[in-house]
This record gives structure tokens, C-alpha cells and sequence, in this order.
């Protein structure tokens, strides 16, 4: 079918079989990040609830680059810049570098999600065209040979209606997999939200103790 088909079919058809190619690839990509990055994540909170301060969190991280040790570093940095200064204005600059972190942190992690979404979203409409444009040809090869003819229609329909079934075959999936990584996201996201509160809790414990274990953080 694929073989006998107009080169206008044919090319949709190549186009959705890559569009199906994509999808896979990036669900394979971003579960390995995902899981990668949330094992992480878990790891890092575990840690800062076992921690007694900012300091020995800011050792822990040892250079690494993940997204908890971005929101432990970017406390430290206020810290630094505070010059070890700790009140309620300091709180404030904490909870802003940690909200734009998350966030940061959120964007990195869903790149590659919306390709999905857009395929979700436009590959059934492309199959139909192919179909629609199938349909066409297949009337006019029919006002041409003069017949009505089941055995001389049936091809060039069936052949239309391949690149509809393509179409769906490739946004469902699309589909599917946007949801479930979106739902992953939002969790990631959540482990995230509790990294920064645990700083906090940190920062509030700094603020007890007068400043001593920002400012030793600081250096």
C-alpha cells in the first residue's frame, strides 16, 4: 500500500513513522533523566535532613552540579553576600534564590516534553490530510477509468486511510507518554520543594544560633 500510494501519501507516511521515531526516543531519553536526577534528588534531601547545618550541606555537595546541590550552593552564595548576616530580609533572598532554582531546575528537566505534546496534538490531523488527499486521488482514478468498479476503488481507499491509522499511531503514544512525564515531572518538582524547605529550616536554625553557621558556610 505504502509502495502504491501518491508521493503526497508517501510523505506523510514517512513523516508520522518519524514523528513515531521521535516520540520513542524521547521517552527512552528523558526516563533514564528522570530517574537519574530523582534518585539524586532523594539522596540530597536525605542528607539535608540528617544535617545540622549549611555547612556540612555545602560539603556534602562537594562540586557536584545536580539540582538539590544548585539550591544548597545558591544559599550558601546568599550567605556570602549577606556576609553572614542573618534576618528576616536575608530569609526573603533565600526563598527568591530558591524559587528561581526550582524553576530553572523544572525548565531543564522538561526539555524535549513539548515536541511530544505537539505531536499529540497535530499527527492525527496530518494523517487525515493523507487520507483526505488519498480519497481525491483515488475519485479522480475513478472518473478517469470510466468504472465503479469495487476491485479498481479499494486500493487507492485503503491506501488513504493508512496514513490516518499512521497518524494515530503515532499520537496516541504521544500522548500517553506527555501525560505520564508530566505526572514524573511534577513529582520531581515536589522533591525539589522539599529541598528548599529543609534550607530553610537550615536558615532558621542560622538565625538562632546568630548568623554562626551561614557565615561559616559563607566561607
Amino acid at each position: 500500500m505504502f509502495l502504491n500510494a501518491d508521493i503526497v501519501v508517501k510523505a506523510v507516511m514517512i513523516g508520522l513513522a518519524f514523528a513515531s521515531l521521535v516520540t520513542w526516543t524521547i521517552w527512552l531519553a528523558k526516563t533514564i533523566e528522570l530517574r537519574v536526577s530523582r534518585s539524586r534528588a532523594l539522596r540530597r534531601v536525605r542528607m539535608l535532613e540528617q544535617r545540622g547545618s549549611l555547612t556540612e550541606a555545602v560539603h556534602e555537595c562537594d562540586g557536584d552540579r545536580d539540582a538539590v546541590a544548585q539550591l544548597i550552593l545558591s544559599t550558601a552564595r546568599e550567605a556570602e553576600l549577606s556576609d553572614g548576616i542573618v534576618d528576616d530580609g536575608f530569609k526573603e533572598r533565600v526563598a527568591l534564590r530558591l524559587e528561581r532554582v526550582e524553576a530553572a531546575m523544572t525548565r531543564q528537566i522538561s526539555r524535549g516534553t513539548g515536541i511530544l505534546a505537539t505531536i499529540g496534538a497535530t499527527a492525527p490531523f496530518v494523517g487525515l490530510f493523507g487520507t483526505v488527499w488519498g480519497i481525491m486521488n483515488s475519485f479522480i482514478g475513478i472518473s478517469e477509468s470510466h468504472t465503479t468498479n469495487l476491485a479498481v476503488v479499494a486500493p487507492g481507499i485503503a491506501e488513504a486511510l493508512l496514513a490516518t491509522a499512521l497518524g494515530l499511531v503515532a499520537a496516541i503514544p504521544a500522548v500517553v507518554i506527555y501525560n505520564h512525564l508530566a505526572r514524573v515531572i511534577a513529582g520531581y518538582r515536589a522533591i525539589l520543594s522539599d529541598a528548599s524547605a529543609q534550607l530553610l529550616l537550615l536558615v532558621s536554625r542560622g538565625q538562632r544560633s546568630q548568623g554562626i553557621v551561614l557565615s561559616r558556610a559563607a566561607e
